[in-house]
């Protein structure tokens, strides 16, 4: 995915029908809100294993394909307006999210990394 095309498409999207006045920072980020809660709808009362199945539920699995693309066109036309380069801000959170969860103690742990004890009685993997 080019992220610089597909800003540009929706820049040009936007501009063709005058929407630039309403996308501002503060309305494309609770735009973007919205659209991540209603991704979480088709999933709401699903099973766990249900959700991993979601591709057997043709309905869902197409909302849920819609909802994603909404999402992602919110999120670039707000790093757009505010000149974040996604791959260079997506590339740096990864080094520091490797940094927050070095494998031998993020490995098949769920707990955040500032919920870690220091200790013996850690629940980090040791």
């Amino acid at each position: 995915m080019q992220v610089e095309v597909l800003q540009n498409e929706l820049r040009e999207f936007a501009a063709a029908r005058d929407w630039e006045q309403f996308h501002s920072p503060k309305n494309l980020a609770m735009a973007l809100a919205v659209e991540a809660a209603e991704l979480m709808e088709p999933f709401q009362w699903l099973t766990e294993e249900q959700s991993r199945r979601l591709a057997e539920r043709p309905e869902d699995y197409r909302a849920v394909g819609e909802e994603l693309a909404d999402v992602q066109i919110y999120l670039l036309r707000l790093a757009d307006l505010l000149g974040i380069d996604l791959e260079e801000a997506v590339s740096q959170k990864m080094a520091k999210n490797a940094e927050k969860y070095p494998i031998e103690l993020a490995r098949g742990n769920a707990v955040k990394y500032n919920r870690r004890a220091a200790g013996p009685d850690s629940v980090a993997a040791s």
